[in-house]
């Protein structure tokens, strides 16, 4: 069984979204910030829902409904929120990607992002 605080890139990216909304992270909005990080590749809402399942199987974020909307036939949000394992995971995720820009950044020329002539 995988390591369910290793994290795929599209899951990195979820929580990331997550984090950023704070109180306002549901479905719609998390799959809007999701393509602003990942732009300009575009992501399907499909693929945000089923990763937020998976995320919430991996006891890494948790959500809840909220009260039906006040407009009329106004439906419930799912609302999305990280839990500390999430955090942990997208904290570890961070500095690895951190090391990895540093690497890379010493390795090729900063101006051009070209492999540095040795």
């Amino acid at each position: 069984m995988a390591d369910p605080t290793s994290l795929g890139s599209f899951e990195q990216v979820v929580l990331a979204a997550i984090l950023s909304l704070e109180q306002n992270a549901y479905g719609v909005t998390i799959h809007a910030r999701v393509e602003e990080i990942s732009r300009p590749k575009k992501v399907v809402l499909g693929a945000v829902y089923a990763t937020l399942d998976r995320l919430a199987d991996k006891g890494l974020v948790r959500s809840w409904m909220s009260e039906p909307r006040p407009e009329r036939g106004g439906r419930s949000r799912r609302y999305f929120a990280l839990e500390p394992a999430g955090e942990r995971a997208l904290r570890d995720a961070a500095e690895t990607a951190r090391r990895m820009c540093n690497v890379v950044e010493q390795s090729w020329d900063k101006a051009s992002w070209q492999p540095a002539r040795r």
